[in-house]
């Protein structure tokens, strides 16, 4: 592989670097925001729904901005964007403030990813992709595994806001970088946007997930959620006829035909949920069920990033010997084995052994994710990467999104059923959630149990 078609892909996978550092460090301080602002911690989870959710509303036009604008322009202004929000996200002074400013944050977040796969799509062969995609996920496991210790760090000596404002000069060295080694010629693709498109897909995204992000919480009238939900469903169903009738849509939805990218996109959505909800209760039952500090709580977070990182140096040989098709449904087994066994964490369990089991824990969970995400667009034809990658990022956020939502009112109703409250969370009331996370990641199983033995046979040889 020539040091530019490693370069690129490190180059572009910096905006996976500042999100996962971003959301990583954020779990970790929530507790600390929560105080500052006067919030019940699981309302927190707002201010990570709605930049989750602001990715997904906007990724839909990312593939249209790339083709018009060219990549690496939208790339760029995206990372302004995303460094702008974060410098807007540490001077906040209330949570209305906080989840406006992740709004901005995400409209930025949603076209770095997207775009810079694509970028990386189009420069690098068939025959190097599988080696691209691991080094394109490393920045990214670089940081989650810098961001528990960071926010852990930061909040004990500093100031929560410290955690936003460390993004801005990330951003500046993306920038910087993609300026200097990404090829900015491309042919304009002159297209009508798809506005209306674009307005139902958003509306139902955004009431499906505000809906599902208030059941049992309080924070709304019950009818409020209904309503969201109602009109979420009622959207998203239009949208499907609306695309169906049409060429050209903002999300073109026939590109699910193909069964390795459809297996990726939908069977992999059960395990993004688990990928969403897990990170976000951690820190919560390290910090608010076992009475952690928010440092310790960091050193301990950082054994799953240090697991998914690990994985890489044995990526590329793992498929080439195993196969995508039985490494995925090992992986997945092995996943939701470790995210159920969270729940049987203890205040008197020792650290070194809750270190050891989420290490493990986040190497096979890598080993899914990197697996499926490079399987996922073994038979894409390259006229539609475009629309395939923002299909792909939409559902890999809204998934997530879902995730964290999911684990909030999990933990919720098992502290109403315990007698408890939101407010007064403790460590019985995280255990159940974690063994539906890990029985949710099963459901994976089913569409990856349908691919076939040669599955990638092409990526494999290679």
């Amino acid at each position: 592989m020539t040091d530019r078609s490693r370069l690129i892909p490190l180059i572009v996978a910096c905006p996976l670097f500042l999100q996962n550092l971003d959301t990583s460090i954020m779990a970790t301080a929530l507790p600390s925001i929560a105080r500052s602002l006067d919030v019940e911690a699981l309302h927190l989870n707002l201010a990570i729904t709605s930049y989750l959710l602001s990715l997904a509303v906007f990724l839909p036009a990312s593939g249209w901005l790339a083709d018009r604008f060219g990549p690496r322009r939208v790339f760029c202004g995206a990372i302004v964007c995303f460094s702008l929000g974060s410098a807007l996200c540490g001077l906040a002074q209330s949570l209305p403030e906080l989840v406006l400013f992740r709004v901005l944050q995400g409209m930025g977040g949603a076209m770095m990813v997207p775009v810079g796969r694509l970028i990386l799509l189009r420069s690098v062969p068939s025959a190097r992709m599988v080696a691209a995609m691991v080094w394109f996920t490393v920045p990214g496991a670089f940081g989650r595994l810098a961001g528990p210790l960071f926010g852990g760090l930061i909040v004990t000596i500093a100031s929560w806001r410290w955690i936003f404002l460390l993004n801005v000069p990330f951003g500046v060295l993306g920038v910087t970088l993609a300026s200097i080694f990404i090829d900015g010629e491309f042919e304009p693709v002159i297209e009508r946007f798809d506005l209306a498109g674009f307005l139902l897909m958003s509306t139902g995204l955004v009431g499906m997930v505000g809906g599902l992000d208030t059941v049992g919480r309080g924070l709304v009238p019950h009818a409020a959620t209904a309503a969201f939900i109602g009109t979420g469903a009622l959207s998203l169903a239009s949208y499907w006829l609306y695309s169906r009738a049409r060429d050209g849509t903002v999300i073109d939805l026939a590109i699910l035909r193909y069964k390795a990218y459809r297996t990726a996109v939908l069977g992999g959505m059960p395990l993004r949920i688990a990928i969403g909800a897990s990170p976000f209760l951690m820190p919560l039952m390290l910090q608010l069920g076992f009475g952690l500090s928010p440092l310790q709580s960091g050193s301990l977070s950082v054994a799953t990033a240090v697991g998914s990182l690990s994985v890489r140096t044995v990526m590329t040989t793992a498929i080439r010997r195993i196969g995508f098709r039985t490494l995925l449904l090992g992986a997945t087994l092995v996943t939701s084995l470790f995210y159920a066994s969270y729940g049987l964490f203890r205040p008197t369990t020792p650290h070194l052994l809750i270190f050891a089991v989420l290490l493990f824990g986040g190497l096979f969970n890598s080993l899914a994710m990197v697996t499926l995400n490079t399987l996922g667009y073994s038979d894409m034809p390259k006229p539609k990467m475009s629309r395939a990658t923002a299909l792909s990022s939409m559902m890999q956020q809204l998934s997530v999104s879902l995730g964290v939502a999911f684990g909030a009112s999990l933990v919720a109703l098992t502290a109403h059923l315990h007698g408890g409250s939101a407010a007064h969370l403790v460590a019985a009331d995280f255990s159940p959630a974690f063994v539906v996370v890990g029985a949710l990641t099963l459901c994976s199983l089913l569409f990856f149990v349908r691919l076939s033995h040669d599955e990638g046979a092409e990526l494999r040889q290679h």
